[in-house]
């Protein structure tokens, strides 16, 4: 339904009611840290619970069929180091991002998976937002499902982590709005009909229902960023590990939900 003249979108109406908010409050305290999945209705509820509506089920199960097969002739394939996934990968997922001694630097869960591919492999990596990508992240990261995220204590993410911050608190674009000033000091409260959540990763990559497919949290950041007209990264930038990495501290220790189901 188009929006009746003279009423201006949503996003412009939450910069003029928050002119003057702070750029953002202090992190929400664990005890009051709650999942996306908890502002949804019944029926999205419902769609992720059941593995066999879940539509990112789908994704899962191409990602096992990568895990088990090479990435071309005489190549190990992922269970050929790994093994069963089910034990092998168990918790792997909630301790991501983490540093990387080759690269000397934080990485992702898919650019785990990418450096496996060139190291271990010998294979090109996998693009962003590919299908393959997501779908081995995603079948990755289902064998942590329920399991805390717990981002490593490692002195080496500090300065990342302290960078993903100032990210998250920073205004930016020409709405002059940062990622705090909703999902830190307005959560819970509704912009137009949607309720605003705390903007936790506990489910990537996740089926988003706008989206009509997988995507990855830098996929949603991005998003994000459109949102508020600020130039988004580069997928692959540091700037989104950086994120990442923050906000999973953020988030701990929300279970990870992957693959997670989404408006």
């Amino acid at each position: 339904m188009p929006r009746r003249p003279g009423l201006p979108p949503p996003a412009a109406v939450l910069a003029l009611l928050l002119v003057g908010a702070p750029a953002g409050a202090e992190p929400i305290a664990p005890a009051d840290r709650r999942s996306g999945f908890d502002q949804m209705g019944p029926e999205i509820q419902a769609m992720q619970r059941d593995e066999t509506a879940n539509p990112g089920m789908l994704a899962v199960a191409d990602g096992a069929e990568l895990w088990a097969t090479p990435p071309a002739p005489g190549r190990q394939p992922c269970a050929g180091c790994h093994g069963e996934a089910a034990v092998g990968m168990r918790g792997v997922a909630a301790r991501y991002p983490a540093w990387d001694a080759r690269t000397g630097r934080p990485i992702d869960l898919q650019d785990r998976v990418n450096a496996c591919r060139r190291t271990h492999q010998g294979a090109d990596p996998l693009a962003y937002e590919s299908p393959d990508l997501l779908a081995l992240t995603a079948f990755v990261a289902a064998q942590s499902r329920g399991m805390p995220i717990a981002p490593p204590d490692d002195p080496r993410l500090g300065a990342a982590r302290a960078e993903g911050r100032a990210l998250f608190e920073a205004r930016q674009g020409q709405l002059g709005l940062s990622c705090a000033i909703c999902h830190d000091d307005h959560w819970g409260r509704r912009l137009g009909a949607a309720v605003i959540p705390q903007g936790q990763p506990t489910g990537y990559p996740l089926y988003r229902l706008e989206w009509q497919g997988m995507g990855s949290l830098q996929r949603r950041l991005r998003n994000c960023l459109t949102g508020m007209r600020a130039e988004p990264f580069a997928y692959g930038a540091p700037d989104y590990v950086a994120l990442e990495l923050y906000l999973a501290t953020r988030a701990a220790p929300l279970p990870l939900e992957t693959p997670a189901v989404r408006p």
